[in-house]
């Protein structure tokens, strides 16, 4: 058996113009002082990694992850959530995901795609220059405005969407293959990937790809009222990477799933800190640790109510207190006794 690694904190909604957060050295030794071990790093954030020399130099790689390492930090992942998510847009999204992407490609879709592609692409490098072992990101959606069937929708349109996504992704799928990296997908609303049925959608049409992995967060499957540890049992062989997020729901007679069009404090669904919600951790990370995953927990504080610094140094905490050493030892072979095969005859009463 294998013990998950952590506590990690994923640095995206941490990163600013403010000291110590605005540097490299500054958020790692800030991340260090929480309690953490490792840092999860958005590869799409200059003040924290020049990505072209990552994707092109391991020089630069090994300068840069030692600088962590002199704060006591490891790097457990590379994510490129955002330029994963501009792989595929709906054309309704242009103007919302724009943002996401440099200046020099905003307003142009088809040139935008190509940019986010390339960045995926040096994502995926630059990780197997420094060493690691998996990429997060978003798959993209082309399909998400359909999400909810009213008008009913035309035969064929979600198998388009999933054919073209699938085309879109496969590439960067081999060149994952082809640098020994994962590549794990938040299963996510907003996501053509959001919950098991479109994971399996995705990966009949790569071809069951053994790159294609997921990015394991119960706090989206709270918000959707899946079953989020009987989705670790199912999907366990598939779950590369793991965010300890919380969430709760809590319906009321005017508010569901959608919100009500509110803000995220009002709404019926909403993430909290690790521990706040209503995630029952303590299940997630025995089965966990009872299916041998061994990739960091990374906590991604998304607190609707919670400041992030706070959240920061108590998640820490939480997941240190939740990683389960694994036994290395048997329960039911406390005796060490072996195996008699006429003992066990003589036990059954065979040998009469």
């Amino acid at each position: 058996m294998k013990t998950i690694q952590g506590p990690a904190l994923f640095l995206a909604q941490f990163a600013s113009d403010t000291a110590p957060f605005d540097t490299w050295d500054g958020i790692s030794g800030w991340a260090a002082g929480c309690g953490y071990k490792g840092v999860q790093v958005p590869s799409w954030d200059s003040r924290l990694i020049d990505l072209d020399q990552a994707a092109a130099s391991t020089g630069y790689c090994d300068d840069w992850k030692g600088q962590a390492g002199e704060n006591g930090i490891a790097v457990t992942e590379l994510v490129c959530h955002l330029q994963g998510q501009l792989v595929a847009v709906h054309p309704a999204y242009d103007t919302a995901f724009d943002g996401f992407a440099a200046p020099s490609v905003r307003g142009n879709p088809a040139a935008r795609q190509e940019w986010a592609v390339d960045q995926v692409k040096k994502t995926i490098t630059a990780s197997r220059n420094l060493g690691l072992r998996a990429v997060g990101t978003f798959s993209g959606a082309l399909a998400w405005p359909y999400i909810y069937p009213w008008p009913q929708r035309p035969a064929g349109l979600v198998e388009t969407a999933f054919d073209e996504l699938a085309t879109r992704w496969r590439p960067l799928l081999d060149h994952a293959e082809e640098q020994g990296i994962d590549l794990c997908y938040e299963i996510h609303p907003g996501e053509d990937l959001h919950d098991g049925v479109t994971f399996e959608m995705f990966l009949d049409r790569v071809n069951q790809h053994a790159r294609a992995k997921m990015l394991y967060d119960p706090s989206h499957y709270i918000l959707q009222c899946l079953d989020y540890l009987d989705n670790i049992d199912i999907y366990g062989d598939r779950i590369g990477m793991f965010h300890v997020k919380d969430a709760e729901f809590n319906p009321t007679g005017r508010q569901g799933v959608y919100g009500g069009f509110q803000s995220w404090v009002n709404r019926a669904g909403r993430f909290r800190s690790p521990g706040d919600g209503q995630v029952d951790f303590g299940a997630v990370f025995s089965k966990l640790a009872a299916m041998d995953f061994d990739g960091w927990a990374v906590v991604e504080w998304e607190c609707a109510l919670k400041h992030p610094e706070d959240g920061a140094r108590e998640g820490a905490a939480f997941v240190r207190d939740h990683i389960i050493r694994v036994t290395p030892h048997a329960f039911d072979d406390f005796a060490a006794g072996g195996t008699d095969e006429a003992a066990n005859r003589k036990m059954l009463g065979l040998d009469r």
